[in-house]
């Protein structure tokens, strides 16, 4: 296996997932001396792909292909990766992304179902397998194949580095705009409704933060949802509204200037704790264990605030597990979140 070069790591889900995987990819990076890493991703999170780190090719999938059809985009992925690889390795345990990992490689490794009738087969075919555990973090399951090829990782860590330059602008941003150097970042949104904050609770929360003198500055990228936040936000005194205007390269220059994050269970929740910012996040239905922030240092403030209801954590998108209402967000209260973070601002 120590003549392993070149692997292909498979990633067929969120963006989170896709920037969690880190630590894989530079284990595999150092232990088997620089190969070449490929990865194969959703087109929507191509973008995130794009940022880490000893990546070579990506190779995408869209769930509505355009110009094609499914089948030939099936076709062209399977032509692309097919026995293209010394290693292959899947984070997903879905029928397809474990096909593309056994046809990539002879030799394959795989999360399967715990459901012995849904694996079976693939623990046949597979070189390697292991089962995705919901207790442990997704950080730690996307290790899970390093312990099958024995490498060892004895202090997990997601790292980002952020550019001088990207600093330097951002400060320019900072002076142009009168914003002092104690701010917190809040970002308000998320990809889907069901994760995001009430308007009355996220504005309460602004207002306290506001009162106490603190300088917040809302961020947000320019989807529909970021919009509407935009609009309803609160017109207060050290309120600035930033959303839509700082690429995700900017807006973490921005949070590793800032003294801390406040926001929603997000790729950029995972994103500020890689640059090791105290993080008060707001968990709707999803499980803490397996998608709070990952810590690189014991110290470091991790916050994570949860309704306390009979039914949380489900793990479900939202309450019709639709995408459409989590009625557990409007029972958080942003008294709470305020007095837990203005003991780290205060500090």
């Amino acid at each position: 296996m120590k003549q392993i070069k070149k692997i292909l790591i498979i990633i067929k889900r969120s963006n989170g997932d896709v920037f969690l995987s880190t630590p894989l990819i530079n284990a595999l990076y150092e232990y088997y001396n620089q190969p070449k890493i490929d990865l194969l991703v959703n087109e929507e999170t191509q973008g995130i792909a794009k940022v880490l780190p000893h990546i070579d090719k990506i190779h995408t999938y869209a769930k509505s292909p355009k110009n094609i059809t499914k089948l030939e985009q099936e076709k062209n992925i399977f032509k692309v990766i097919f026995r293209k690889y010394d290693l292959s390795i899947n984070l997903t345990s879905s029928d397809r992304t474990v096909l593309y990992a056994l046809l990539a490689s002879s030799n394959s490794i795989s999360a399967v179902e715990k459901n012995s009738k849904k694996s079976w087969w693939k623990k046949i075919l597979l070189t390697k397998n292991y089962t995705l555990d919901s207790n442990k973090h997704v950080v730690v399951n996307n290790c899970e194949p390093l312990k099958l090829l024995d490498i060892k990782i004895e202090n997990i860590q997601v790292k980002m580095e952020i550019t001088k330059s990207n600093i330097e602008k951002i400060k320019k941003k900072l002076v142009s705009n009168k914003i002092s150097d104690e701010f917190v970042v809040f970002h308000t949104s998320a990809q889907y409704d069901y994760k995001i904050y009430p308007t009355a609770l996220r504005n309460q929360l602004i207002e306290l933060l506001s009162q106490a003198g603190i300088s917040v500055i809302i961020t947000g990228g320019d989807t529909l949802i970021d919009q509407k936040i935009s609009e309803e936000l609160p017109k207060l005194d050290n309120v600035y509204n930033f959303i839509g205007e700082t690429k995700l390269d900017e807006l973490l220059a921005l949070i590793k200037l800032s003294k801390c994050y406040i926001g929603m269970d997000t790729l950029v929740m995972h994103m500020s704790a890689s640059l090791d910012k105290p993080i008060f996040a707001i968990f709707g239905p999803s499980l803490p264990t397996m998608w709070g922030p990952w810590k690189n240092y014991d110290d470091q403030v991790i916050k994570v605030f949860q309704a306390n209801m009979s039914c949380v954590p489900c793990g479900l998108a939202g309450c019709d597990d639709k995408h459409g209402i989590s009625e557990c967000l409007y029972n958080i209260s942003s008294k709470v979140i305020f007095e837990e973070v203005i003991k780290i601002v205060k500090k």
